[in-house]
């Protein structure tokens, strides 16, 4: 007898012992990290995309619903002032649907930067149908007429959305080389997985309608990408970082094919870029210290204040 109830109470002992050497779930839980295990030189890379992640999604929102992120989720915009100009655009079904579901994986993003890092309120954005033209006739050279406007149809859209993921996806290809911290690596790949797959999905979209004419400009598609992506290397101020639908030839895969369907450098490797050059970008200034553009009081976070500090 006691043997037996030594041999229970040894059995009881050991599966106490592996209950407290099983580790919780919530202790698991990635959604609970916060600035605690991320290294103090990650937070600002980790939050610098919000503002990227925050024109994303509004864009996305009212594109497909009409209505932003003041609606399906305020608690993300941390107060921040509502967009000037974003509304809904005149979609068909299929890319109503492609573009509502960007709308809430860009919603997913902004919540799982901030539960990793604190982040910042929602900066104003100027999503406008006069910001988008300003854009577009700045990479031709000269005023289209009449003005483009983004809205408009879903061709419009699609090119104004060829302006937005891929931006955002050479940050963070850019971004992953500096960060220390493991828990801030596998964010940023996980982001960088889906906005890659945005980008590839609008291109291929774009690249289905490479050769058909953008009315009423009658300019091809093929050329609005060509232009944008110049425009892109211009403001951003550090080579070649963009790459159209069409290229020559000795810039296609392996120098070999002018479809350029992804963009990639001479090894098919995604291009990085540093915030510095995607504040350029995004402002529409060529300078990370003048706001502009999309962003007309500039960006938010420690890396875009840091700019507009020293001019």
């Amino acid at each position: 007898m006691a043997f037996t109830n030594f041999m229970a109470t040894t059995s009881m002992a050991l599966f106490y012992l592996l209950l407290l050497l099983i580790p919780s779930s919530n202790c698991a839980d990635l959604d609970s990290h916060h600035d605690h295990e991320v290294p103090k030189s990650d937070v600002d890379l980790l939050e610098f995309p919000l503002n990227l992640e925050y024109f994303e999604a509004e864009l996305f929102l009212y594109a497909s619903l009409g209505y932003g992120l003041d609606k399906v989720a305020p608690n993300l915009t941390l107060g921040g002032p509502s967009p000037v100009g974003a509304r809904a655009a005149n979609l068909g079904p299929l890319i109503k649907d492609i573009i509502l579901q960007f709308a809430y994986q860009e919603v997913g993003h902004l919540k799982a930067i901030k539960k990793t890092v604190k982040g910042f309120p929602r900066p104003l954005l100027n999503l406008s149908a006069d910001s988008f033209a300003q854009v577009v006739d700045k990479a031709f050279g000269y005023a289209l007429k009449p003005p483009f406007d983004p809205y408009a149809n879903e061709l419009n859209f699609l090119l104004a959305s060829y302006l937005v993921p891929y931006v955002g996806l050479t940050g963070y290809v850019g971004a992953n080389a500096k960060l220390q911290g493991s828990v801030s690596k596998r964010l940023v790949a996980g982001l960088l997985g889906v906005e890659s797959g945005q980008d590839a999905v609008i291109r291929a979209l774009l690249y289905e309608r490479a050769h058909k004419k953008v009315e009423p400009y009658e300019i091809i598609v093929a050329e609005f990408t060509n232009r944008f992506s110049e425009l892109r290397d211009r403001l951003g101020h550090d080579g070649l970082k963009d790459e159209g639908l069409v290229v020559p030839r000795h810039l296609g895969a392996e120098g070999k094919i002018e479809g350029n369907v992804l963009a990639g450098d001479v090894y098919s490797v995604a291009y990085d870029r540093t915030p510095e050059e995607i504040l350029r970008i995004v402002y529409g200034s060529g300078d990370a210290g003048v706001p502009g553009g999309f962003y007309p009081k500039g960006g938010d976070g420690g890396i875009a204040r840091s700019y507009l500090r020293s001019v």
